[in-house]
């Protein structure tokens, strides 16, 4: 039970990764306070918790809503007192455009979840992080910032900033007994990744299988982890394992990207 009687705050509840951190760490023994935009997603992923014997709470939050943030520091500071884990999950995928024909409105969108949304969500929580005395932030970021892809710029470009960012957390929070990290997950196999394949399939008119191998043929473990193994190193960064660590970047990908 590395994060009994923890209190952690997940956020970006989707059907993939977030989902598969919160019920990592409710397996771990921490409380979850669940944020995200959709009730629907929200209750959906409490009820799994709690049927694992676990316990969560959930608010309806915006990450880029400076009152959203603020409702929900308050509703965990009333409901516990403090906050020990926060992980930034909740993002937003880029344009899927090359620069030359971006609106770059669409940049600033990316950039006001990704960066803006990320950090106002952790200065909101700042008072229930320093109350914890040893907290962990864990920034959900990406290979993208690695592996500049055609079309990705957007996404690639936020996230950069937002590891960055993280550093500069890392330096000045440490004094608070607050360590922040940044998970960076490629491929992260799940539906969204099976319907890429499949399109992927059938624009080339080849099988699904077929273009998965080549895919998975550039990651050095030959294959692409499902979310519930990505998310064990978010249990690792919030674990008394990583109590020394503190501004870095891991790799969450197989070895698809070694830097």
């Amino acid at each position: 039970m590395l994060c009994e009687g923890k209190v952690a705050v997940v956020s970006g509840l989707g059907p993939n990764l977030g989902r598969s951190v919160a019920v990592a760490l409710a397996r771990e023994g921490a409380t979850l306070v669940l944020a995200a935009r959709r009730e629907t997603r929200l209750a959906k992923a409490r009820e799994e918790i709690e049927s694992l014997g676990g316990t969560a709470m959930t608010v309806v939050t915006d990450v880029t809503d400076p009152a959203s943030c603020q409702a929900l520091a308050e509703a965990v500071v009333s409901e516990h007192g403090r906050c020990d884990i926060l992980v930034n999950n909740a993002f937003d995928d880029g344009n899927s455009t090359s620069f030359a024909d971006s609106d770059l409105g669409e940049w600033r969108r990316t950039f006001d979840v990704n960066v803006f949304g990320t950090l106002q969500l952790t200065q909101a929580m700042l008072p229930a992080l320093r109350a914890a005395g040893d907290a962990r932030v864990i920034m959900v970021n990406t290979m993208s910032t690695y592996k500049i892809e055609r079309g990705f710029g957007a996404y690639a470009a936020s996230k950069g900033a937002l590891a960055t960012a993280t550093k500069t957390l890392a330096l000045e929070l440490g004094a608070d007994g607050i360590r922040v990290n940044g998970i960076h997950p490629g491929y992260i196999y799940g539906k969204g990744v099976e319907w890429y394949l499949n399109h992927q399939a059938t624009e080339r008119g080849v099988s699904f299988q077929e273009v998965y191998d080549e895919l998975a043929s550039e990651a050095a473990l030959g294959y692409l982890p499902p979310a519930d193994e990505v998310a064990g190193s978010v249990v690792f960064f919030a674990s008394p394992l990583a109590t020394c660590i503190t501004g870095q970047s891991l790799g969450v990908n197989a070895g698809h990207w070694l830097t």
